[in-house]
């Protein structure tokens, strides 16, 4: 669970999951399969390639049980993660929305910081 009293926003949600980002502990909370996890923002990313490297169709084509899931211990953290070629997918999509959404937070913060906001104003 989030800590109560942290002060955290939405970064990106699905009806699978979200990715929060807490400025009290400078960290970002992945809410997926009912719990939570805190990340480094290094980290996160980090967790996202290792998920996006898990080669799904590998999964589905081998017919041994040890196929069925795929288990993932992100980097400086203590959650074990389980998951079916489902949850692949799922949290492919809820790491893939956060990183955008990061990733375009930060554009528009420079692009207003360097003053370009004047030339869309005028």
């Amino acid at each position: 669970m989030i800590c109560p009293l942290a002060n955290v926003e939405e970064v990106f949600k699905t009806e699978r999951g979200a990715v929060y980002q807490c400025s009290r502990k400078n960290c970002y909370w992945l809410d997926f399969n009912c719990t939570t996890t805190a990340f480094k923002v290094s980290d996160l990313f980090m967790f996202k390639k290792r998920i996006d490297c898990i080669d799904i169709e590998a999964m589905l084509n081998d017919s041994s049980r040890s196929s069925d899931f795929e288990i993932v211990m992100p980097f400086r953290t203590e959650r074990c993660f389980i998951l079916s070629p489902q949850d692949i997918l799922n949290l492919r999509e809820i790491l893939s929305g956060a990183k955008f959404m990061l990733e375009l937070n930060g554009s528009i913060k420079q692009f207003l910081r360097h003053g370009h906001y004047s030339a869309i104003v005028a």
